[in-house]
């Protein structure tokens, strides 16, 4: 018994000396207190916490030129006024907002590249590297977007390309750039089955442009397609972008018996021909050309401007809407024509152009890319680009991803303007081609 005691009593000292030691033994399992079930409250975010999840804000800088002087400068600045239009509202909405609660917003950094290839080449460069900018947006013209692509490519930026129609860009096998309009092999094309529409008898065509990269391979493509349908082609004559004075080219016109002409270039030349084949009084009953009749500018050519047919990557009269996006099977993504055009012109005082939109619907690709992939991560924007298809006000977007024509928009199609008067008679423009977009019937012969 005293042996008994005596171990209870050493046992008792040994406890209370590791009491005091503070000996962190684990309770057993079973003492452990019993888990208890959230509030309400605690398992559910309130609705302020759902709508605004916590997460940093990240700037993405955009990059681009714009053509604040030369021969580009009217296009270029409606384009950009385009872009800056689409990054104003999506900054002013509060941005877009990933899944991990990154909120994104977007600046811009820009430089005037004078309409040169020289200096795009130059500045792209600096853009890349310098500035550091996440994504590019190209210059206007296919001949200064060749040379930005170039450089895109080997830094390893993704940019969108829009206000650059030219094929081949896309045929050097280029992996991040992607293009917002219609191809220029796709351009005339419709001019040609306009004419077929409106007078099947015509059979002798002249085709007469502007010697740069774009039209170039707009009449190339065109040609070829008139030839395949049999038309005879009796002039194909380029001149000089600083052409001024267009008596040769159209004393050429009358001498080769051409039924119809169709060519230009852009904007300042192409009035400068309509506007002279209007002071030479001549028997011209179609005329179609490139970039200058969808501009609201070429009706300050008044009666030159009557009459003349252009192609048009975009149009306020075109009928995108969600209904025709669920009809054609598409996403519907963005705002009404209406509604941008409506924006445009409170925030600028004009009327947007189709160039004034191919801005916007840069912006508007690379928004719905970003969300699509939930990330600014380029792979993955990327790869966001190369599943899109979708419809906007601008029309469609799906890109080529083949290795042959990676990134060429393959979904948009042109339509097609001629310029003519209304029973008051004041200048509009009206839709004449595809037939299922018209609002008034094709004016021929042209007056």
């Amino acid at each position: 018994m005293k042996k008994f005691a005596y171990w209870i009593m050493v046992m008792a000292l040994l406890s209370a000396f590791l009491a005091g030691c503070g000996a962190t033994e684990a309770p057993p399992e079973a003492t452990m207190a019993p888990e208890t079930e959230p509030t309400a409250a605690e398992a559910e975010p309130t609705a302020a916490e759902a709508e605004q999840p916590a997460g940093e804000e990240q700037t993405m800088v955009i990059g681009f030129t714009t053509s604040q002087t030369g021969s580009y400068n009217v296009s270029s600045l409606r384009q950009v006024n385009g872009l800056m239009l689409w990054m104003n509202e999506v900054n002013d909405a509060g941005g877009i907002t990933l899944s991990d609660g990154t909120v994104v917003k977007f600046d811009y950094k820009t430089y005037d590249d004078e309409s040169t290839t020289e200096r795009v080449q130059e500045l792209y460069t600096r853009l890349s590297t310098e500035d550091n900018a996440d994504f590019l947006i190209s210059p206007y013209s296919s001949g200064l977007t060749a040379a930005a692509a170039l450089i895109a490519e080997q830094y390893g930026k993704i940019m969108i390309t829009t206000g650059a129609a030219s094929d081949s860009t896309y045929k050097e096998g280029y992996t991040l750039v992607f293009q917002a309009y219609t191809p220029s092999s796709r351009y005339l094309t419709g001019a040609v089955d306009l004419l077929a529409h409106v007078d099947p008898s015509v059979k002798q065509l002249a085709f007469v442009y502007e010697n740069d990269k774009f039209s170039t391979d707009v009449v190339n493509a065109a040609n070829e397609y008139a030839e395949s349908l049999g038309y005879e082609v009796v002039l194909f004559e380029g001149y000089d972008s600083e052409t001024k004075d267009f008596g040769p080219f159209i004393n050429k016109i009358l001498e080769s018996g051409a039924q119809a002409v169709m060519g230009g270039g852009h904007f300042q030349d192409g009035s400068t021909f309509a506007r002279q084949v209007h002071e030479k009084d001549v028997d011209m009953n179609y005329f179609a050309l490139l970039v200058a009749p969808p501009e609201p500018d070429f009706a300050d050519l008044g009666d030159a401007a009557v009459g003349v047919i252009g192609p048009s990557q975009w149009e306020p009269l075109a009928a995108f809407t969600p209904e025709s996006a669920a009809e054609a099977g598409l996403e519907w993504f963005g705002v009404l024509g209406s509604e941008f055009d409506a924006a445009y012109q409170a925030a600028y005082d004009e009327e947007p152009s189709y160039h004034s939109m191919g801005g916007y619907v840069a912006g508007q690709i690379l928004q719905k890319a970003i969300m699509d992939a939930d990330s600014t991560d380029p792979e993955a924007v990327k790869a966001a680009m190369e599943a899109m298809d979708m419809l906007t006000a601008y029309g469609r977007i799906n890109f080529d991803t083949s290795p042959e024509a990676h990134g060429l928009q393959i979904g948009h199609s042109m339509v097609y303007i001629q310029w003519q008067k209304d029973d008051a008679g004041n200048l509009v423009k009206q839709v004449v081609w595809p037939l299922e977009g018209k609002t008034a019937d094709t004016l021929y012969p042209k007056p």
